[in-house]
């Protein structure tokens, strides 16, 4: 049983003294996924592993699982995955947050390899992503009034026959011809043994996750029991979990926070996930009786993107007594320190964050609960991995450490990294001689503590200068009527690019695009970052996780530069401008000129060609 030591780690001493007083290999001895699970039955089997809301009302009586059960449905799972697909099954799966879906997560991994699926994605890249991973089964949520996630496994099956479909689905539920129900299959098996032998484990490949998918074409990442073991401990150690604690599970399964930290670092220690609703901090409903739910909970630790904490908090408190919690946790994009001082004034506790990467096995770094919190940073690596902050050479490749303070790119070592990409070619630049280069910009302080300053692809390069969006966001979140900031390159013929910002406001907050602007000049330091536009949007766009989705933005950014010009330098209002992320330069710009402008065509290639994005003029 993983020993995660006999107290919670604080600062720096107390994990430098962590790792000398044992090795890892101590520490950790589990050699499997299902090594967690037996050793948490073991120690506690009647102890409630997950509760399941499935609607957060009042009067809802919630599914509870406890340990003893959780680990019987794992091996039926198990089972269940090898008498369908054969020896060491590729198994992916379409679910949203339900105890189904931890249940098929780690009977594949046991049994094979899991593949999660994020089920909003379109089934053309589905597709790809099962003929990619190899995968032989699709567990997937049955017909739903408000999700599509069957009739896209329907659609998926049509195009990869071979596909073996198994639905979750409520009992009582009528059968389809050619797909096995999960319910009813599970019990079939045996809860007390493996059928095949023994579980995966070590090095064997547990899971492909796919990331980059909101950016360019998705790409899986290997994770191996071990990678997921020591980046699940890590998790565990740091955050200081007990058996005790009860967890308010908000992160997606098919993603790795809600995978590790959510998930398997919580099992490690024998805590109490509870899951919000199939939907989590996406259902309205959830939102409004956030309070009520962790009152009735007795929830000790709030978990979630700063997004999804950010929505909750503008909830008020009421008369609930939320007594029992003892800390936040956040992750998957930067906290705004407004944010966090909303947490603080409404909980009375700190909101601490967390630095994850797939490619990491879900984790990096991460503040300890039990210290005092550093505004700002995403604390110290995990126990037995090592980060750095390297220099950017020339060339692209990495170089040496920075100084305290200097920002550099955050590169990791460690057992957590993972073995890389199931196609190899993208992990060149990546993945080198065992550091992974994660493409994040960040700095130490004189403490050793960890900053994230932004990703070094959100950069605002303007003139040679660096603006970091973070900062202008930052300064933004802090004006009351600001729910949601996010900081964006503008394409500009000099500057190479100028700082824009969205923004999203609360509901009927009282502000004018001039009071924002004043109070970005008044808060942020560098004049070069002073937003030369801020433009209100009725809602920032975000991925299925909650972070904000600055693709979309880049290219409405450059479409109102394009616009400009063409309106007020060459007289052409009513061309049609389109733009899409992609390509060598980031950005592809496309105009259409009405045949009474066939004229303009060279004048507006040539007004174009000074930016930096692509461009082509046609003529309607």
């Amino acid at each position: 049983m993983a020993n995660l030591g006999a107290q919670p780690i604080r600062t720096k001493g107390d994990l430098e003294n962590f790792e000398t007083e044992m090795t890892l290999a101590e520490r950790l001895p589990e050699h499997s996924i299902l090594d967690v699970f037996i050793n948490s039955a073991e120690r506690a089997p009647d102890a409630t592993a997950i509760t399941m809301l499935m609607t957060g009302a009042p009067d809802e009586s919630p599914r509870h699982i406890n340990y003893g059960d959780l680990l019987g449905q794992i091996r039926r799972a198990a089972n269940l995955f090898t008498d369908i697909g054969g020896p060491a099954p590729g198994v992916a799966f379409m679910l949203p947050a339900l105890i189904e879906t931890h249940v098929t997560l780690w009977g594949a991994e046991t049994a094979g390899y899991a593949v999660p699926i994020n089920f909003l994605l379109q089934p053309e890249s589905i597709a790809e992503l099962l003929k990619a991973s190899g995968a032989k089964i699709l567990v997937a949520l049955g017909a739903h009034p408000q999700l599509d996630i069957w009739e896209k496994a329907l659609e998926l099956r049509a195009q990869i026959p071979e596909l073996v479909l198994v639905r979750v689905a409520p009992p009582g539920t009528p059968e389809e011809e050619g797909v096995i129900d999960l319910g009813t299959a599970l019990m079939d098996q045996p809860a007390d043994h493996l059928t095949f032998g023994q579980a995966r484990g070590g090095d064997d490949l547990a899971a492909y996750f796919h990331t980059g998918g909101t950016t360019g074409v998705p790409k899986l990442v290997a994770h191996t029991h071990r990678s997921q073991l020591v980046a699940g401990f890590g998790g565990a150690s740091m955050c200081g979990y007990t058996p005790d604690d009860v967890l308010t599970a908000t992160f997606p399964l098919f993603h790795v926070a809600g995978t590790i930290v959510a998930g398997i670092s919580g099992f490690m220690a024998g805590i109490e996930l509870l899951i919000m609703t199939p939907a989590g901090l996406r259902n309205p409903v959830i939102v409004e009786s956030f309070w009520r739910l962790v009152a009735d909970h007795k929830v000790t630790l709030l978990a979630g993107v700063p997004t999804a904490i950010s929505a909750v908090l503008q909830t008020p408190l009421g008369d609930h007594d939320i007594s029992a919690v003892r800390a936040g946790l956040t992750g998957a994009s930067l906290l705004p320190p407004a944010v966090g001082q909303r947490f603080k004034d409404v909980t009375g506790t700190t909101l601490f964050e967390i630095l994850g990467m797939t490619e990491a096995s879900g984790l990096i770094s991460i503040d300890p609960i039990a210290g005092q919190g550093t505004t700002g940073s995403v604390g110290w690596a995990l126990p037995y991995t090592q980060v750095d902050v390297l220099t950017l050479n020339a060339d692209g490749s990495l170089g040496d450490v920075c100084e305290t303070g200097e920002i550099g790119v955050i590169a990791i070592q460690g057992e957590h990294v993972s073995p890389g990409y199931k196609d190899p070619s993208h992990g060149v630049g990546v993945f080198s001689d065992g550091t992974l280069n994660s493409g994040d910009l960040g700095y130490k302080d004189a403490k050793g503590c960890l900053y994230v300053a932004g990703r070094s692809k959100d950069l605002i390069i303007r003139s040679g200068h660096n603006i970091d969006p973070a900062m202008i966001e930052n300064a933004m979140s802090t004006h009351p009527a600001v729910a949601l900031a996010a900081a964006v390159g503008m394409p500009d013929a000099y500057a190479g690019e100028l700082p824009m910002c969205f923004v999203q406001v609360h509901p009927n907050a009282e502000f004018s695009v001039e009071d924002l602007m004043a109070h970005a000049q008044a808060t942020i330091d560098e004049r070069p970052a002073w937003p030369k536009i801020i433009q209100v949007i009725e809602a920032i766009p975000l991925t299925s996780v909650g972070k904000i989705f600055k693709p979309s933005l880049r290219c409405d950014a450059a479409k109102l530069v394009v616009s400009r010009v063409l309106a007020d330098e060459l007289g052409v209002a009513d061309a049609e401008v389109d733009v899409v992320a992609g390509g060598p330069r980031g950005l592809c710009v496309s105009v259409t000129l009405g045949s009474q402008h066939r004229s303009s065509v060279t004048s507006v290639e040539k007004a174009l060609e000074t930016f930096l994005f692509e461009a082509r003029v046609d003529v309607a």
